[in-house]
């Protein structure tokens, strides 16, 4: 399958804006991005399980256990605040 992966913010700067991928079927968003951190270098260190890190597929919040689909659009960004 494949999907295009989308960074924001701190993750933009280290990684750029986008990337398309070819992921298995039944590839969950939490076996994505285990397979990103296994890349090692810096998808390993902004993508790293200890880091707040949110994921969105489709442009909606999701958790690890989601089913990615066939032109997924996913994107992880650091958790906003606002003031």
């Amino acid at each position: 399958m494949k999907i295009e992966l989308r960074y924001f913010a701190s993750l933009r700067e280290a990684l750029g804006a986008r990337e398309t991928l070819e992921v298995a079927a039944g590839t969950t968003l939490g076996a994505l991005r285990d397979q990103l951190i296994a890349r090692g270098g810096d998808h390993a260190r902004c993508l790293a399980r200890g880091r707040a890190v949110r994921s969105a597929l489709d442009q909606v919040l999701a958790d690890d256990a989601v089913a990615l689909h066939d032109g997924a659009e996913v994107a992880f960004f650091p958790p906003v605040t606002g003031g």
